[in-house]
């Protein structure tokens, strides 16, 4: 299987977490439009979906899914999202998309995170993937400077505006070992929106998808 016929397979698997009349948190990507269609041809009747992103509201919508504001609701099952990189105890890095801060906001509404994705994203260590991380734009040559501190290559994300207004650095040459520590440390330095390292909201469950089908991780 390609990786389009990978995210379809975890998209599909997703709606299993999904109970009828519930609102479900729906995070932001090509993985998690797969489980919006999969939701929406599946015949399951949510009550609705918060969404982490412009993008994926727009999809939920044209699915006939109603979409709530996040301070319409005071908690969430589950949240279905997609990531750049999981490990093995379920910590991520996202934010490729750019949603990384209203995604961490509906994760942290969520009793159980499923992470969805292919097999290309387990990682032994956070960080081959560039991290991704939202800032208020003065502050970026400060925060490229702390970021050398550590070791790491920080770059504007050319172009790019989030939803909230903010720019987005990309940081290579970082390898994350304790990613609690590292989101604590990073979240704390000012300029900084959102780290895209999500260790304090991880996932419960991933579904990874690979060539002998949909594989189940609980963490």
């Amino acid at each position: 299987m390609n990786q389009d016929q990978l995210k379809q397979l975890v998209g599909r698997a997703a709606v299993d977490y999904v109970t009828p009349g519930q609102i479900v948190g729906v995070g932001t990507g090509s993985t998690v439009d797969c489980f919006i269609d999969a939701l929406a041809a599946s015949g399951v009747k949510v009550a609705g979906a918060v969404s982490s992103s412009e993008r994926s509201t727009q999809r939920l919508l044209k699915a006939g899914i109603p979409v709530l504001d996040a301070a319409e609701v005071t908690g969430l099952t589950v949240y279905i999202d997609g990531a750049d990189e999981i490990d093995g105890h379920g910590f991520m890095v996202k934010g490729g998309g750019a949603a990384l801060t209203r995604e961490k906001i509906v994760a942290d509404l969520a009793t159980k995170f499923v992470c969805i994705a292919d097999e290309s994203k387990l990682v032994p260590v956070l960080g081959k993937f560039p991290l991704p991380v939202e800032i208020i734009p003065m502050a970026a040559a400060q925060l490229t400077r702390r970021f050398a501190k550590l070791g790491g290559v920080a770059t504007v994300r050319a172009g790019v505006v989030t939803d909230n207004g903010g720019h987005i650095l990309d940081v290579t040459g970082l390898s994350i070992a304790d990613p609690l520590a590292f989101e604590a440390e990073v979240s704390q330095w000012p300029g900084v929106v959102t780290v895209g390292v999500f260790a304090r909201n991880k996932a419960q469950v991933c579904l990874l998808g690979g060539t002998g089908g949909v594989k189940t991780l609980t963490f």
